[in-house]
């Protein structure tokens, strides 16, 4: 099968052509006198004009002027407009002369002169091109910012209803409970307590569809709530550390990502060892990312240590939020160790 030609090369070649349709249409029905080597410089400027534009594509994909704030556009498409005018003069004028077939009016003028007056013919057309080529691309972002906004709000959805399941899930609620009732009698400001941890965790897992991202700080909290419940059950066959850095509090995280997370290590780590292990929460500022680590007591054993829907949201709401700069991975960091780790880009103002 044929490879499909891109939109750009057929604007390309269409616009070009109208180009030279455009000037022959006005030539041959406007025109006072022959001009001499009218098609000769026609071709030429429009070979030259295909040629410099498309350069000047590869320039402003090169340094992703398109990516730039909408704010600041304005500056890099007049900077190439005037960069690829001055270009394009400069070689049209230099063939014209180089070739003798440059207008008659022009050939008693030094070069210089003739590059300043090409430069002034050949701007508006400049323009007008750099002018549609960023409009194109800032309406693609859009959509594609769109259609971004829709699948995380699809994904979002759907991670609210699986982590509500897992955390309103008979087997949940009875460890919960059953752990809460052994506390009345014997500590009932810990029964009490643990009563308000299972109410945040409950209430943050059916808020997380109402907003993209929480300050970590928020999130760190209901990670703390659920792992003193685990506490309760597990007794001394659960060590949980932590190692925070304060200053990463108020960074951006999605909600009930580390959740995800910890849950993951206790279900899939720390339960299946006979005598229990540790959990272990770390965040760091690491060159410019902010930087979260679970560790746990376990092993992979080829099957990513826990479910596919938890970790595949993990990937999917990293990129939708954060683009190809964020990164997850899990693996085996030693005998015994297994470790989640997420990196996302921090932006600097």
């Amino acid at each position: 099968m044929a490879k499909k030609i891109s939109y750009y090369w057929i604007c390309q070649v269409c616009g070009w052509s109208a180009f030279i349709l455009a000037y022959i249409f006005f030539y041959l029905t406007l025109r006072t006198r022959v001009t001499a080597n009218f098609y000769n410089v026609l071709m030429v400027d429009a070979v030259v004009g295909f040629t410099v534009t498309h350069v000047m594509r590869i320039f402003i994909k090169q340094y992703r002027f398109v990516e730039k704030p909408v704010n600041k556009q304005i500056f890099y498409i007049i900077f190439s407009s005037v960069l690829a005018s001055f270009v394009y003069a400069s070689i049209a004028a230099s063939l014209e002369q180089l070739l003798k077939i440059e207008p008659d009016r022009l050939k008693a003028m030094a070069l210089t002169t003739k590059i300043m007056w090409a430069i002034l013919g050949c701007f508006p057309f400049i323009l007008i091109w750099t002018l549609i080529y960023f409009a194109y691309h800032f309406v693609l972002r859009t959509r594609q910012s769109q259609f971004d906004r829709i699948r995380l709000e699809a994904l979002v959805k759907e991670l609210e209803l699986k982590t509500i399941k897992s955390h309103i899930n008979p087997h949940f609620i009875f460890n919960a409970l059953n752990s809460i009732r052994a506390l009345i009698d014997e500590n009932p400001n810990r029964a009490r307590n643990a009563i308000t941890e299972l109410s945040n965790i409950l209430r943050s897992s059916m808020q997380a569809e109402k907003v993209e991202t929480v300050p970590f700080e928020r999130e760190l909290n209901i990670v703390k709530d659920y792992l003193a419940l685990e506490y309760i059950r597990f007794e001394d066959r659960l060590k949980i550390e932590y190692e925070i850095d304060e200053d990463t509090l108020d960074q951006p995280v999605p909600p009930m990502m580390l959740q995800t997370l910890v849950e993951n290590a206790i279900k899939h780590g720390i339960g299946k060892q006979v005598s229990g292990g540790m959990v272990k929460v770390i965040s760091d500022f690491k060159d410019n990312f902010h930087e979260l680590v679970v560790q746990n007591s376990g092993y992979l054993n080829g099957q990513r240590n826990g479910d596919g829907f938890g970790l595949s949201s993990t990937k999917n709401r990293l990129q939708l939020l954060f683009g190809e700069k964020a990164n997850f991975e899990i693996k085996q960091v030693e005998n015994g160790l297994v470790e989640a780790r997420v990196q996302i880009p921090v932006y600097i103002n």
